[in-house]
């Protein structure tokens, strides 16, 4: 596999913001010997949005809005040569952001004057073939490794954070096993199976050696549109906001959706790409289950497996609508219900019919079958205002 040895390739992929805490390790999944990869972070949600929308029609979505921005932002400051510099759009490949968007982003650099800039994709449902990344083994071994390292880390410190005796050690310690961890994505070591379970014990060892207080937090889950659940600048900064008000804040796994995706887009006719599919699936769960089972024998807690969350879901949860987020979000508020954790703030773009349909759709039954749980939806937009988006929050947060 090639090794990654420096940050000085010809070319540049900019990729808008999503995972804050996974492109520190999943960025090397798209890096080669002829582009240098740069996850964009914006902590100016204001310059962003004002940027975005010059050249996105304010109707669009607040992510894409974002996105948008961030990109423009990020060609005009001169860093980047526009001649030598694509913009990746990972996509689902399905409804809204998942395909219409490669050619709006396409169209807002038109209208920035960045007509040189090219925008690529990776998805796995042939949406734009002709300027899709395609994934190599190697890429799929170092994206698996970042998903579930990036997965470990962040369940890890946002059970940490909140109790540490001493501010700021979790976050030290989160970026020395970044740093780790990263380089042996880099560099193509120790990416076997029995070299990333140690890892797992050796992360879950050393964030329980944290001293922590005595406190007991209200926990909050969190389930909500795949940016808005995984990015900063899109959810408003929710977990610190959180933490900020006597909080723990949960937010689940990457490998959650992976698996879910995986499941629901495979091919239905028996071919090479479905056996693929299920080869792809299964190696996740096996994954998976290590992780969980590490981090709930150290005293960390967890979301059910993929496959029982899946099956415990389906009373209260229609398994039909896989469009976007679909019928994950029904199952991870379930989840949270069956774990006792009673607080769930569900967050989506405003005006997002996925999430209205596979979200608030089933909200009410799920409030119906579990009476002691409170589900508060809130809707980020560049329209809306961020004293309601916290006053939502609190009146979950002091839900009694």
């Amino acid at each position: 596999m090639y090794k990654i040895r420096t940050n000085r390739e010809e070319n540049t992929i900019l990729i808008p913001a999503t995972l804050d805490s996974h492109f520190p390790l999943i960025k090397y999944m798209f890096w080669s010997k002829g582009y240098r990869v740069v996850p964009l972070r914006d902590k100016d949600e204001f310059a962003v949005r004002e940027e975005g929308l010059k050249y996105a029609n304010h109707d669009i979505c607040y992510p894409f809005i974002l996105m948008t921005g961030q990109v423009v932002k990020a060609l005009r400051s001169g860093r980047y040569d526009p001649k030598k510099t694509f913009i990746l759009m990972p996509t689902a490949g399905d409804a809204c952001r998942g395909a219409c968007y490669i050619g709006l982003m396409e169209r807002s650099l038109r209208r920035a004057h960045f007509e040189d800039t090219k925008v690529m994709t990776i998805n796995v449902r042939h949406v734009c073939d002709e300027i899709s990344l395609k994934i190599s083994l190697g890429m799929a071994i170092r994206g698996l490794a970042g998903m579930f390292y990036g997965d470990m880390l962040m369940l890890l410190a946002n059970q940490t954070r909140p109790y540490e005796v001493n501010h700021g050690e979790t976050d030290r310690l989160l970026r020395k096993w970044i740093r780790r961890v990263a380089s042996d994505i880099r560099l193509a070591k120790h990416l076997t199976l029995h070299a990333m379970k140690k890892n797992f014990e050796r992360m879950a060892q050393d964030f329980k050696k944290i001293e922590r207080t005595a406190e007991k937090r209200k926990v909050v889950g969190i389930v909500a549109e795949f940016y808005e659940k995984y990015c900063a600048l899109g959810n408003w900064d929710i977990v610190r906001f959180l933490e900020d008000n006597g909080c723990e804040a949960h937010v689940n796994g990457l490998s959650w959706y992976m698996l879910y995706y995986v499941d629901s887009h495979k091919p239905a006719k028996m071919n090479p790409e479905r056996l693929a599919f299920e080869a792809a699936k299964k190696l996740m769960i096996h994954m998976q289950d290590s992780m969980i089972e590490t981090m709930r024998r150290n005293g960390f807690h967890c979301l059910s497996r993929y496959e029982t969350m899946d099956v415990n879901s389906r009373k209260l949860v229609t398994h039909n609508l896989t469009v976007g987020d679909g019928w994950l979000l029904g199952a991870e508020a379930v989840d949270y219900c069956r774990h006792g954790i009673n607080r769930i703030l569900c967050i989506a773009p405003f005006g997002c019919m996925a999430n209205v349909c596979a979200g608030r759709g089933v909200y009410p039954r799920i409030r119906r079958a579990y009476p002691k749980a409170s589900l508060v939806v809130v809707e980020p937009d560049s329209s809306g205002s961020k004293l309601n988006y916290y006053n939502r929050v609190r009146m979950l947060i002091d839900h009694i």
